[in-house]
């Protein structure tokens, strides 16, 4: 981490112009200079099925799990799809933690940040991922609590903020993530 800290952005929503990828994006901006994001897109990854996990496993997986395994940590951006997290998500998590015994997750230290138009942020999804990352021994920020409601209003289609207030909030969010990481290194 003398270089600065590699961080994986994991944006759970597949489209384009998501307001996820747009907050993502305006968390990129306000990110302390020693977290150098890379938001890693999951929308190719085959559906995971154990079937087709063998030796060498599919070049999509193998090339996910590698890029999962040389980050220092991970931010995961979400919406909320039927009061959980979006299917392509929930896939990238399972290829990243096979083969049993070999998770790419393992002890990465992680935030998740949950977003909607609605006023209750993802709130469903945001535990639902947390209730994910507590099996992979992913220690989560607990603090500040992310759940961005409105969020149509709040971040414009270049990924900037509009709205100061969440702009500040956001930037001390991603200050903590960076004190979080520090914190648990040891453990990834």
């Amino acid at each position: 981490m003398t270089d600065g800290i590699d961080v994986v952005g994991i944006v759970g929503s597949l489209r384009r112009q998501s307001f996820s990828r747009r907050l993502a994006l305006a968390l990129t901006s306000v990110a302390p200079s020693a977290l150098k994001i890379d938001l890693v897109p999951i929308g190719g990854l085959p559906l995971y099925s154990q079937d087709e996990d063998v030796d060498p496993p599919p070049a999509p997986w193998a090339e996910f799990r590698e890029r999962v395994r040389r980050a220092d940590a991970v931010l995961f951006v979400t919406p909320e799809y039927n009061r959980s997290i979006p299917g392509a998500l929930k896939n990238a998590i399972d290829v990243g933690s096979r083969p049993y015994g070999r998770s790419a997750w393992n002890g990465k230290p992680c935030a998740v940040v949950s977003c909607s138009p609605g006023s209750q942020g993802a709130f469903g999804a945001n535990h639902h991922l947390r209730q994910c990352l507590v099996f992979l021994n992913m220690p989560c920020m607990q603090q500040p609590e992310a759940y961005i409601g409105g969020v149509d209003k709040l971040v414009d289609e270049q990924g900037s903020f509009t709205n100061p207030s969440t702009r500040d909030f956001c930037r001390g969010l991603m200050s903590g993530f960076e004190r979080w990481i520090r914190a648990n290194a040891a453990r990834a």
